[in-house]
């Protein structure tokens, strides 16, 4: 199983629309702190679709890479985390 990639390593225009979302959808620091302690853990995420839920929001992904984030409520694809 793949390892979920560091925000450093993530294509430009991925990190570009993580950004957005995270804007749009009013995600702050105490949520991203919490998927930051997540990340540092080094998860196994699938090779396919894939979600984490963080209560107030849902990282969505493929493989290595982080996709997107959803709000609390909206339905995620993929295996849960």
């Amino acid at each position: 199983m793949p390892k979920i990639d560091r925000w450093e390593n993530l294509p430009e225009a991925v990190r570009r629309h993580l950004i957005d979302r995270m804007r749009e959808r009013a995600i702050g620091l105490a949520d991203l702190n919490q998927l930051r302690l997540w990340i540092e853990t080094k998860p196994e995420v699938p090779e396919g679709d894939w979600y984490k839920d963080f209560g107030s929001f849902k990282l969505c992904g493929r493989g290595s890479l982080a996709k997107t984030f959803l709000l609390r409520g909206h339905v995620a694809k993929g295996e849960a985390l």
